[in-house]
């Protein structure tokens, strides 16, 4: 585990404080309306009883996820643990649009995963590439 929690780039913390903080927004206006996220591009039927069901799931989900990298980012955490984060959000991003384009939903609602599953691997290559700093120092 990292001793030099400074050594983490202050772009990347704002990145992480920034996507913690559209997790926590994508929560709470999941839990308000699922229809503000998702009224024209999803073809979802949001009355549905399942569908709210799993509309609160993807709330808590999100709302978790967001509470996380907040308190991490917040409190200064170590790079492994933003990693571990950030991985996580960049899983539930490849997962979304790999569902996307089974389901034959290619259009123009997939610009925001993509856009954030690039913004996500350009944090966890620079956060690996702080790791391996830190452990060859502490090597020498």
């Amino acid at each position: 585990m990292s001793t030099h929690i400074d050594n983490v780039p202050k772009w990347v913390r704002i990145t992480v404080g920034i996507l913690a903080l559209v997790n926590l927004g994508f929560g709470v206006m999941s839990y308000i309306d699922m229809s503000l996220l998702f009224k024209n591009g999803s073809g979802l039927d949001l009355s549905n009883a399942i569908l709210k069901h799993a509309n609160y799931e993807f709330a808590a989900r999100n709302m978790a996820i967001g509470l996380a990298l907040a308190f991490v980012t917040i409190i200064k955490g170590a790079p492994e643990a933003l990693v571990i984060l950030t991985i996580v959000r960049a899983l539930i991003e490849i997962q979304t649009i790999i569902i996307s384009f089974v389901q034959g939903n290619i259009n123009i609602m997939l610009v925001l995963p993509l856009t954030f599953l690039l913004i996500e691997i350009v944090i966890i290559k620079t956060l690996v590439g702080v790791i391996k700093k830190e452990e060859e120092a502490l090597n020498k």
